[in-house]
């Protein structure tokens, strides 16, 4: 994972700046720029500023083409280097997109028609077609398993090397295009359509092309209109009161007042911040489908957990071997596995690889010609006859009772007990016989994924309250609840039940996130403020989430929390850095425009700039520069540290309140010092 993120991290390459230069050149169409109010002012103005510099007689203006042509140039610049730095976010999501559509290439697809298999174009397949995939091949679109068990690679996807098991039925069927069967033989029901598989929908967001304006931004973009209006009515009335007092206020003068005293900062930065936390969010391979879902996470009070398949691993594994009846642990682990040598499901698998955990042995040959009997529902057990007449049993404890029983053996006095203690610990156990002998139990549980318990306490730390939401029994989920760390559960949940829980947390205005994995956890997801579903679930569930985690790690919400609250720090950083540098060019340039008139003035004059000229010039520079200087911090985002709201805006108006006063006065004042020398 850390070499995949400094692998994205090096998408800010030369050809992606070259590609925004020449963006932030097509994105003049007024048609685009209209998008961003703000910045269409200032190109409204630098277009006039042109008309009176190439044409003074339309307009009856005094003929100063150097000043003239210097402001439209300093215009011009600025409204490209806000083009530049919306066009670097988008070419980092193409970027991503371009690297996602290696994985789309035209492969054969084996479909199933009337029983007998024709070889077609994946791009030919339809939604509802059947196909199979032997090993080696390539899954040709977008489906779910419906009969088989294979292994599949799914590192074109997720950039993960280990291949995940996708079987029939249950909430690991989901299969996506673009993956290989690296074992076995699947048969797929494709679910999607051509142009709307699971990796079109990838590239399509990853590009930005549907990213919505969420609700602070429609906010803070409200904000900025409202400025920009108050201070263009300000420059227009300024004109003739300027002229009552013998001051002739020239148009280009009032174009560039107008576009220094508007957010032109972080009207120009604005489009870039949000592409940034969705290009954010991706880096940690989680896929975004708005701005909206990143932004709301950086807000999330409550969230909800699906256990199966999200906290757990979703399987019963073997993760003790218990004895009864005066049997060793090594007996009991010798014969569960030689039970198990021909278990294929993952509890057989996992007895094995208990075995070797635990450093026992046991003599495969015991097994070799032996006659493999499969679980069935009707007898609960699975085991091996052996060639020399020994029958070894595995399965549901009353049903070896019963097994055992009938071969004339006695039952272990404590074998009651033992069972009755794992039962209660929220286990499943499991018994195993060898003949007319129970020698032992084994303890499956469903274990809890690695990690999450440091990951939930981390959540806590953020404020975020975690609830878990299971089938099981209130036994079972408590241990299950106690193991991961979670503050509360619900157990013997339906989606029913999920909902109404994210209902009541978003009635006390609490925004809810939720993280799930299967079909039943779909309505909730839908239901949720962040709705986060793992990439090995099912389709119903990718549907229903506004976000989809490639790496299926429940615990990446944490990332994608921090990476909301960082998108709305940065947004309040630079805008309250905006607009305290609108205060400061104010002292800038309304002096200097008027000192000649009205003497008094001198007292603003703080910066004790050259000339009303220079001035302008110099604030206008430095209007242009800082929009460059500031896209670092745009894309790279102001850090997150956790801390409360009051902390928060105090840090904000020390460091880019008080900075962003401070910065345009020693700015313009150098820069005035180089124009003041030809001005």
């Amino acid at each position: 994972m850390k070499q995949q993120l400094q692998q994205r991290k090096k998408l800010l390459t030369g050809d992606i700046v070259k590609q925004a230069v020449i963006d932030s050149i097509i994105k003049l169409n007024p048609a685009s720029m209209i998008r961003n109010p703000v910045m269409f002012i200032v190109e409204i103005g630098t277009f006039l500023v042109l008309l009176l510099t190439l044409f003074p007689s339309w307009f009856n203006a005094e003929e100063r083409f150097a000043f003239n042509l210097t402001v439209f140039l300093i215009l011009l610049v600025t409204v490209l280097f806000a083009n530049f730095a919306e066009a670097l976010a988008e070419g980092r999501g193409k970027a991503q997109a371009d690297s996602l559509k290696k994985t789309k290439r035209e492969v054969a697809a084996n479909k199933l028609v009337n029983g007998e298999i024709t070889v077609i174009q994946a791009s030919m397949l339809r939604k509802g077609d059947t196909v199979i995939v032997e090993q080696g091949e390539m899954i040709p679109g977008d489906g779910e398993v419906i009969e088989g068990l294979a292994s599949v690679d799914e590192s074109a996807i997720t950039g993960e090397s280990a291949p995940v098991i996708k079987e029939a039925g249950g909430d690991f069927s989901s299969v996506t295009g673009g993956t290989r069967v690296v074992s076995d033989r699947i048969v797929v029901r494709i679910t999607s359509d051509p142009g709307e598989s699971f990796i079109d929908r990838m590239i399509s967001l990853v590009e930005g092309a549907k990213r919505q304006k969420t609700p602070n931004e429609i906010a803070l973009n409200t904000l900025l209109i409202s400025l920009t209006l108050i201070f263009l009515i300000v420059v227009v009335t300024l004109a003739p009161i300027a002229k009552y007092v013998g001051v002739d206020l020239e148009i280009p003068v009032l174009i560039a007042l107008l576009v220094c005293l508007i957010p032109t900062t972080i009207g120009g930065l604005l489009s870039a911040i949000g592409i940034a936390g969705m290009d954010r969010v991706t880096q940690f391979n989680v896929l975004a489908m708005s701005g909206k879902a990143v932004e709301a996470s950086g807000d999330i009070n409550t969230m909800i957990l699906d256990k199966t398949g999200t906290i757990t691993y979703g399987n019963r594994m073997a993760s003790e071997f218990v004895p009864v009846g005066g049997a060793a642990a090594e007996e009991i682990a010798a014969w569960a596995a030689i039970s198990s040598l021909q278990d294929e499901t993952p509890e057989g698998r996992s007895v094995l690889e208990l075995m070797n955990k635990q450093g026992f042995t046991y003599d495969a040959a015991i097994a070799e010609g032996g006659q493999f009997i499969e679980f069935k529902a009707e007898t609960r057990m699975s085991g091996v006859d052996l060639t020399s007449g020994l029958s070894v049993r595995k399965g549901a404890v009353d049903a070896v009772k019963q097994w055992v029983a009938v071969q004339g053996g006695k039952l272990p006095s404590d074998l009651d007990a033992v069972t009755e203690r794992i039962a209660s610990a929220g286990g499943t156990p499991l018994a195993v016989a060898a003949g007319n002998r129970i020698y032992g139990l084994i303890y499956l549980k469903d274990t809890v994924k690695p990690g999450m318990k440091e990951r939930f306490d981390e959540l806590r730390r953020m404020g975020i309250r975690t609830i878990m939401c299971t089938g099981d029994n209130p036994l079972t989920a408590a241990t299950i609840a106690r193991e991961a760390g979670v503050d509360d559960f619900i157990a013997e949940s339906k989606p029913e039940d999920k909902i109404a829980v994210i209902r009541r947390e978003q009635a006390q205005g609490k925004l809810v996130a939720m993280t799930g994995d299967g079909t039943n956890d779909a309505p909730a997801l839908a239901q949720a403020d962040v709705g986060l579903a793992m990439n090995s679930g099912t389709v119903a569930a990718k549907e229903a989430a506004n976000m989809v985690d490639l790496d299926s790690d429940p615990s990446k919400i944490i990332e994608v929390v921090a990476i909301g609250k960082q998108l709305l720090m940065t947004r309040g950083a630079l805008t309250t850095f905006s607009i305290a540098n609108d205060v400061a060019k104010y002292f800038a340039i309304i002096p200097a425009i008027f000192l000649l008139a009205i003497p008094e003035m001198n007292v603003l004059n703080v910066m004790r700039l050259g000339s009303p000229y220079s001035a302008i010039l110099s604030a206008l520079l430095f209007n242009a520069i800082i929009i460059p200087l500031l896209i670092p911090l745009a894309m790279k985002g102001v850090a997150y540290k956790p801390m409360s709201s009051a902390k928060l805006l105090s840090r904000n108006l020390v460091v880019y309140g008080l900075g962003g006063v401070i910065a345009p006065f020693v700015g313009i004042k150098l820069i005035d010092m180089i124009v003041h020398l030809w001005v």
